[in-house]
């Protein structure tokens, strides 16, 4: 797939930009890897600091709504 070794060069974390797009979980077939390396792409291009504040925001509703969290 390309771009997936891209995606190494971020350093992993508890939650990403895929993770709180709904690509979470088992990645069974070829679709489900492009969306998440597609996600991890996209988060390291704009990177910021209130990318990531938005990260933990939906994080945590994510959580206490425990809308399919983990």
């Amino acid at each position: 797939i390309k771009g997936y070794m891209l995606r190494h060069m971020a350093k992993p974390g508890i939650t990403g930009w895929a993770q709180i797009n709904g690509w979470r979980g088992e990645t069974d077939v070829l679709e489900k890897m492009k969306a998440r390396i597609e996600h991890d792409l996209y988060y390291l291009k704009n990177w910021s600091i209130w990318l990531d504040l938005w990260i933990i925001f939906k994080t945590v509703w994510i959580v206490l709504r425990k809308d399919n969290a983990y």
